[in-house]
């Protein structure tokens, strides 16, 4: 595996002319075509030949205005890839999925792939995923999954999969994935990387195939906290800048008492524990605190929840009609949206509104939260073949970061060390305030590492 650079350290390569844009996207493709690596299952192949040509005249055109002293950002010139969930202009969307792939081709680039352009980034290629985004696991039976790159036997967490490996393996410099109950959280913590959530309205979402309306959120996967935060920062159309990192001594960060540390494998509560113990080395007030609104949330998600109902009023055509062209493991998930009535629908958004202000008054003296992303490592392949256990390591992974999108707060998720399989460690804000938790973040990152 390639060592990974982050995204300052590539542009300052590109000013100091020790590369090139087209240096840089020519190793990208190198690396998706290398039989020995994950390409094949990370990118959608049959868009990189079609990336290819077109990221190669991006990079030239990047060098040429480089050259004469224009660079519209630091993502200027450097590979980016992009999740299969997003238009990008003249490109079948297909979602994971093998039943989309004869739709009309987008008519234009999503907002979020669009401004990534205006920043000068080189798009490199559609990236795999979880069929229709409903899995936190990776797994896709159409075009492969990808093999965790700590350990090839393992997944790579989901749905975001390919967006994970092809950053971990040096096919790209980031990547853009989206987020429901933590498609870019969960597998940027089984890789080894930074990912960022970030409150629901600050990235549009138009263009990308929705899973749940309600809680769909766009955010990068990268090398770095600063690495995310340049990212957030072009896809929310705002100066592409990176906040200070802010100083740790003093910060008060609470560990919820409530469900997030349930169950917790012994590699991951290790090395949590060993985190918490730095912070507070550092002079950071840790404080174990009951967040009773969390508690709420499983029960009041025990009908199905915003995905399933949304999911299927999305496909409920679709499916209806090409049914068996689905993974069954999405599909019987999708359809468990039926047993939702209008009653429940609406019971659901009122129960939101008040865990959300009561979990806000709960935490409100406290800078962030700080748990672990996911409660256990990277499952192996050969655990996920029964249905059962599918069933239960899926809903264990989405466990803690899905909170988070209920409670439309922002969430970044950090890697922490642990002396073997990747561990993430996940830091929630306020509602709104994502650019104070990416310098806060920023700020933790060197301490848990």
């Amino acid at each position: 595996m390639p060592a990974v650079q982050t995204i300052a350290a590539l542009a300052a390569d590109l000013a100091a002319g020790r590369t090139t844009s087209l240096e840089l996207t020519e190793a990208a493709f190198d690396r998706i075509a290398d039989p020995a690596g994950e390409g094949a299952r990370a990118f959608i192949l049959a868009d990189v030949a079609v990336n290819r040509a077109a990221a190669l005249a991006q990079a030239e055109a990047s060098d040429r205005l480089r050259a004469a002293g224009i660079v519209p950002s630091p993502l200027a010139g450097l590979p980016i890839s992009v999740k299969d969930l997003f238009d990008i202009a003249g490109q079948v969307t297909t979602a994971g999925s093998t039943v989309l792939k004869d739709a009309a081709p987008a008519a234009a680039d999503a907002p979020a792939v669009a401004r990534l352009r205006a920043a000068g980034a080189v798009i490199v290629g559609r990236t795999n995923m979880t069929e229709f985004a409903f899995s936190g696991l990776g797994v896709n039976p159409h075009y492969g999954t990808p093999g965790n790159p700590r350990d090839r036997d393992r997944i790579p967490g989901g749905s975001s999969s390919g967006a994970a490996v092809s950053v971990a393996d040096g096919m790209a410099a980031a990547a853009i994935g989206s987020d429901t109950g933590g498609s870019v959280r969960i597998p940027a913590a089984f890789c080894g990387l930074a990912g960022f959530k970030p409150t629901q309205a600050r990235v549009p979402r138009t263009g990308a195939l929705p899973l749940s309306r309600t809680l769909d959120t766009v955010g990068p996967l990268a090398r770095s906290v600063a690495c995310c935060a340049l990212l957030d920062a072009v896809l929310a159309g705002e100066s592409p800048a990176v906040p200070d990192a802010a100083p740790v001594a003093g910060l008060r960060l609470a560990v919820p008492r409530e469900i997030v540390l349930d169950g917790l494998d012994a590699t991951v509560s290790a090395a949590f524990s060993d985190a918490l113990s730095r912070l507070s080395k550092a002079g950071v007030r840790i404080t174990d605190l009951s967040v009773p609104a969390l508690a709420r949330i499983p029960g009041v998600n025990a009908k199905g929840g915003f995905v399933t109902s949304e999911a299927l009023a999305w496909h409920k055509d679709l499916i209806e009609a090409r049914g068996p062209e689905y993974d069954p493991r999405v599909a019987s998930r999708i359809l468990r949206g039926s047993g939702m009535t209008a009653v429940d629908y609406i019971d659901l958004l009122e129960a939101r509104t008040g865990i959300m202000a009561e979990a806000a008054e709960q935490t409100r003296d406290f800078d962030a939260l700080l748990m672990p992303t996911v409660p256990v490592v990277a499952p192996r392949f050969d655990e996920l073949a029964d249905d059962a256990d599918y069933t239960r390591l899926n809903m264990m992974v989405l466990r803690n970061p899905s909170l988070f999108n209920f409670l439309d707060r922002p969430a970044v998720t950090l890697p922490c060390a642990s002396g073997g399989l990747a561990v993430g460690t996940m830091l929630v804000g306020r509602r709104g305030h994502d650019r104070r938790l990416l310098a806060l973040a920023r700020g933790i990152e060197p301490v848990v590492a």
